[in-house]
């Protein structure tokens, strides 16, 4: 019976962790430091579950989906949604005019609401 209940309570704690669902941008500010240098203050929600299941990241994508930076979280959020992030000394060529800001969690990976910003110049 032990058993049992233990499987269940293992099968609710996983079910919850799922359900976080994914990682989305809310806001994004830019700002212009130097040059071709930006300072990326971003916004985000996710439904962290503790440790298996939180966002731990986000990076800016060019119009062509390559990566221009990235920024780790290294814990879970569960107590500050939505959490603000930035991420400073991001070289962005000047022919690239917009970007997009893109989360990851880590259940799913990249998904949820991504947001598109126009570049300071």
């Amino acid at each position: 019976m032990m058993r049992l209940a233990s499987l269940i309570m293992l099968w609710v704690f996983l079910s919850v962790a799922a359900m976080a669902g994914e990682a989305d941008i809310v806001d994004v500010r830019v700002v212009r430091q130097e040059g071709n240098s930006y300072r990326f203050d971003v916004t985000l929600r996710h439904a962290d579950a503790g440790w298996k299941h939180y966002a731990d990241g986000w990076e800016v994508l060019g119009p062509d989906g390559k990566r221009l930076a990235k920024r780790t979280l290294f814990h879970p959020h569960v107590h500050e949604q939505p959490f603000t992030r930035s991420l400073s000394g991001v070289k962005i060529p000047p022919q690239i005019k917009e970007v997009i800001i893109r989360a990851h969690d880590s259940v799913h990976g990249f998904g949820g609401r991504v947001m598109r910003v126009t570049i300071p110049r």
